[in-house]
């Protein structure tokens, strides 16, 4: 900042000078006589003058210089604060929308490992019944047993498979609940 503003100040004396040197290039050669006399007379108050106006006009210059200085300040500050401003706005809107996705991810099926479960008891359900039923018709001594554990097995996957229904339309009115909860979310955020 000092460095500025003295080139400023040495930019405003050379100005001053030029114009000067210029002005007296173009004077009449008669003005030129006038001139050298008055300036023996008046040289030191000349020069004296000479320094009074470089003085004010450094001062002039420094003051007009600090205050644009203090104007860009003050901008920049308002700038920051509008910046810090619209990041805050951006982080609380990401972590709203982080929540929405989490909770989309997990809508994905909230029964799935009970399903899965019954799924694979039912299977293994069905794998049992196959060689039980060709058991039954080979053995017609072991008909009874055959037939009651067989007939036991099919009870076991009746129920498995009602558990399985009821746990499948849960499933679905618990994801389309949760659906409606996160399009309300959503149609909030707009």
């Amino acid at each position: 900042m000092k460095k500025l503003l003295l080139l400023l100040l040495l930019l405003l004396l050379r100005r001053r000078r030029v114009d000067k040197e210029q002005t007296d290039l173009n004077r009449p050669p008669h003005m030129e006589k006038t001139k050298k006399n008055n300036l023996t007379s008046s040289g030191r108050l000349a020069t004296m003058m000479m320094m009074e106006d470089e003085e004010e006009m450094t001062r002039s210059a420094i003051s007009t210089l600090q205050s644009r200085e203090e104007e860009i300040e003050k901008k920049k500050i308002q700038v920051r604060e509008k910046v810090e401003l619209q990041l805050t706005r951006a982080e609380e809107e990401t972590r709203r929308l982080s929540q929405i996705w989490e909770e989309l991810e997990e809508l994905g099926d909230p029964l799935r490992k009970e399903v899965a479960v019954v799924r694979k008891k039912i299977d293994m359900a069905s794998k049992d019944l196959k060689p039980l039923g060709q058991n039954c018709q080979k053995k017609e001594k072991e008909y009874k047993e055959a037939l009651e554990a067989f007939n036991e097995k099919n009870r076991e996957k009746a129920q498995l498979v009602t558990t399985l229904m009821e746990l499948l339309s849960e499933s679905e009115k618990q994801r389309m609940k949760k659906l409606e909860d996160i399009s309300k979310n959503v149609d909030s955020i707009h």
